[in-house]
């Protein structure tokens, strides 16, 4: 790995505590820049310069070894060693790669990769590159979901068993506690000696069986001197059995009045936390459903056409410039260009906008969309890991494995914090042998177990990454991507977002806004003459006043442009002079009754186009940059969130003040040249404090690095801008605001789940160690101590994924028809 970032995931993450320490881990190996473990998604991130191998090995030692896969690849063209050799170079290049061995004989590849790091698509396309035709033998991510099926599989039957034999234990010992003379039915009937026997058997099969994972996670890190949760719970229910095992077999080892038994709370603690990761491995696969669906949304297969012949291959045997054919109502299978048919697409499920959006010849689709009742064919522009749902996909995986700054105080607590609870309980073990009445060594058994088990790190480790996971999948939803997932924090604290207005605020091409013809003329008329006039200019407002008129165009029989100042053409016989007023000027034709109106419409800031027939003046129209629908209500739901907005643009400052009053925006930069962008945005900085820019990536890709969070209008195909923070796929204003309103319920998310987590163990760890027992003669049993636990981490993973029902403020722009596509480039 060269100066690379890589992803694969991490096993054995149970808490806040293993998500440090596998992250410590990785920071300590040479040639790591920076690396970051999520918890939720139990994915590591590492960029620097460090091989796979000693990444792989740093995290065996730290107890949390990196999942490995195997994918299977079908090899052909190889006629030699020689090949082998190129194949295997080039696999072993592809970042991700442990190990990749071809067998010539076979034609096949076995290739060793940390899971989650690459996908087989791609070392497929790395073996082809390398000029040997690959493809899947087997599917890695099938792989992959059948290793978390199996292990939750395992888990469910851990709890099963844990649950039927903990059963009859508890009932034996807390029966009593609820139905009346149950207690003396047990020991007139079977006597305490063979209850306690009884449960010993069934506690410690508990312990071997379904609790084992704890023992075999959490005793060789606690040796290490690296303790985790599964270590505090390895701790807490050997004690409690130990105790209740000596008290069985060895009573005269403890002190007269101590003898008693806790196989119960031993038990109990190991069901009840088994069924607490049961509902977090449930919650946790509903946290990733943004991306799942995504995932869905790409077709198993497609209609190719080669030599003549249309024929259904998987979707991978796609190749760049096949023709694909996509009958009506299919879903279409990779990016492309469309050669014949028109139909209405279906878009909503990359951009959020449900209006389905008109296609013909010429036009972009879109890998994942879906087709309407046209038939068509497209050639293939970009495939795999190259199409825009690919890129999409591969934005929020990397967004949701972001860490976030306000994650630093957790993940600085939870180093110290296992230790720190051991050596609580510890204390409270001694304090109660101490100060504690009789029977003070069972007491201080109690209290030292439940503050074992309540204090666990889990919901403090969970808090951040799993908000994050649902918020940037919600978001994807919105059609608001998230290329950096610390810009999530970052956007809610800007003050002002700044807009970039060609392109951005408006559709960044001129239209015809209005007509004004003098007395005896036609204006429709008059306007098909113009743009007959114009056909051979290439001049943005030409095209503007073609579009316009709706009439048959006459070929000019003569036309000569005069630069700077319009153009003269014979249409029909008649003489013609289009453009400004020095043109008029020049000639010698005054404006008489239009004077006003041209006036008007300069002031407005728009371009005032003049027209003369036969050497007199015959009307005037109003070309300008129109607005974009629903510009002017994102700017004020940007207002009424509190958010000051501005506007930075090269037009003039008639034109800038102009769309400014229609909008409502706060603040005008006006006459910026593209390089002028990112000192307007240091200035808007230094007034208002952090801040947003909005651009279209084109020219104001300085502005957008420069800003706290570059926001970037992302069109078609154009999404992965790589100056931007966000990305706002539909190309529609609304997009903003929905970023702001999704930062905002992500960082409020996470704030109420760290106050849990911290809380929870701020208020019960003194209430576990027996504060409130010289007051109240309370006592906190370990088994309520292992529910509020398991308790507190399915609560903020249940607060996380109420940003699944996250509604936008705007409707994603729902009902809005879709911005146009650009067809000039912008004049800024």
């Amino acid at each position: 790995m060269a100066g690379q970032s890589i992803r694969f995931e991490v096993t054995k993450l149970n808490c806040g505590g293993c998500a440090g320490r596998a992250q410590k881990a990785l920071a300590a190996v040479p040639g790591v820049d920076e690396a970051s473990v999520n918890l939720a998604s139990k994915m590591a991130k590492v960029e620097g310069t460090a091989g796979l191998a000693t990444l792989r090995d740093a995290l065996k030692s730290a107890g949390y070894p990196a999942r490995e896969a195997q994918v299977k690849l079908a090899i052909e063209g190889m006629s030699c060693a020689s090949c082998v050799n190129r194949v295997e170079k080039a696999l072993n290049a592809v970042p991700g790669v442990l190990s990749a061995n071809v067998n010539l004989a076979s034609e096949t590849a076995e290739v060793r990769i940390l899971a989650g790091s690459v996908d087989g698509v791609t070392l497929a396309r790395a073996a082809s590159d390398a000029g040997y035709k690959a493809h899947l033998a087997g599917d890695d991510s099938a792989e992959r979901e059948a290793h978390k099926a199996a292990e939750h599989r395992a888990l469910t039957r851990d709890l099963i068993v844990a649950g039927v034999l903990t059963l009859p234990v508890f009932v034996i010992e807390m029966g009593g506690h609820f139905i009346p003379g149950f207690h003396e039915v047990i020991m007139n009937s079977i006597g305490q000696q063979a209850s306690w026997l009884l449960q010993f058997v069934l506690i410690t099969a508990v312990l071997v069986w379904p609790g084992r994972r704890f023992y075999q996670v959490g005793l060789p890190l606690l040796f290490k001197g690296a303790p985790d949760m599964n270590s505090l719970v390895a701790l807490g229910t050997l004690a409690a059995w130990t105790y209740s095992t000596v008290a069985l077999f060895l009573p005269g080892l403890l002190p007269e009045g101590t003898r008693a038994v806790y196989f119960e709370a031993a038990g109990v603690i190991v069901t009840l936390i088994l069924l607490g990761r049961f509902l977090e491995a449930r919650a946790k696969g509903r946290t990733g459903a943004a991306i799942k669906r995504l995932v869905g949304l790409r077709p198993a297969t497609a209609r190719v056409e080669r030599e003549g012949q249309i024929s259904e291959i998987a979707i991978d045997e796609v190749a760049l410039g096949d023709v694909v054919h996509v009958r009506p109502g299919e879903r279409i299978a990779v990016d492309g260009e469309l050669l014949t048919g028109t139909s209405y697409i279906d878009e909503s499920m990359i951009t959020g906008e449900p209006v389905p959006v008109g296609k013909g010849p010429g036009d972009t689709v879109v890998g994942g969309t879906v087709n309407g009742q046209g038939a068509l064919s497209f050639r293939a522009t970009a495939v795999g890991a190259d199409t825009m749902l690919a890129r999409i996909i591969s934005m929020v995986e990397d967004a949701q494995g972001a860490k976030l700054p306000i994650q630093a105080l957790a993940d600085k607590v939870v180093v110290w914090f296992v230790p720190a609870v051991m050596a609580a309980a510890a204390l409270t073990f001694v304090i109660w042998m101490i100060f504690g009445p009789s029977p003070a060594l069972t007491l201080a058994l109690v209290a030292g177990v439940s503050v074992l088990i309540i204090a666990c790190p889990c919901a403090m480790g969970l808090a951040t990454p799993t908000s994050i996971m649902v918020g940037t999948g919600r978001a994807a939803e919105l059609g608001v991507l998230f290329r950096k997932g610390d810009a999530l924090q970052t956007l809610d604290s800007c003050k002002v977002v700044a807009f970039d207005k060609t392109g951005t605020l408006t559709e960044g091409k001129p239209a015809l806004l209005r007509s004004e013809a003098a007395p005896g003329w036609d204006a429709d008329a008059l306007l098909r003459l113009a743009a007959s006039a114009e056909q051979g200019s290439e001049h943005p407002i030409a095209r503007a006043l073609e579009q316009a008129s709706d009439g048959a165009l006459s070929q000019p029989e003569a036309s000569e442009a005069i630069a700077g100042h319009g153009l003269r053409a014979t249409v029909e016989g008649r003489a013609l002079l289009v453009g400004a007023k020095r043109l008029m000027d020049r000639e010698g034709i005054a404006l008489g009754v239009l004077a006003a109106a041209h006036d008007e419409i300069a002031q407005a800031g728009q371009t005032p186009v003049l027209v003369a027939v036969d050497g007199g003046i015959a009307g005037v129209f109003a070309v300008a940059d129109r607005v974009k629908p629903g510009a002017r209500a994102a700017v004020e739901a940007l207002h009424a969130q509190g958010i000051k907005v501005a506007m930075i643009t090269g037009d003039t400052r008639a034109t800038a003040q102009a769309i400014a009053g229609e909008l409502g925006i706060d603040h005008v930069e006006a006459e910026v040249l593209p390089e002028g962008k990112l000192a307007a945005v240091k200035a808007l900085r230094a007034r208002f404090g952090a801040v947003g820019f909005v651009g279209d990536g084109i020219n104001d890709a300085p502005a957008l690095a420069e800003a706290e969070v570059g926001i970037a209008i992302g069109t078609g195909t154009d999404v992965a801008i790589e100056s931007a923070d966000v990305v706002l796929v539909s190309g529609e204003l609304s997009g903003v605001v929905e970023a702001f309103h999704v930062s905002r319920a992500v960082l409020r998310n996470i704030r109420q789940n760290l106050f849990w987590a911290f809380g929870y163990n701020v208020a019960l760890i003194p209430v576990a160690a027996g504060a409130l027992y010289p007051a109240f003669g309370v006592l906190l049993s370990p088994m309520l101590a292992a529910g509020a636990m398991a308790l507190s981490s399915v609560f903020v993973l249940s607060n996380a994924l109420r940003l699944r029902r996250l509604s936008p403020v705007m409707g994603g722009g729902r009902g809005a028809q879709p911005a146009p596509r650009l067809e000039m480039e912008p004049a800024e």
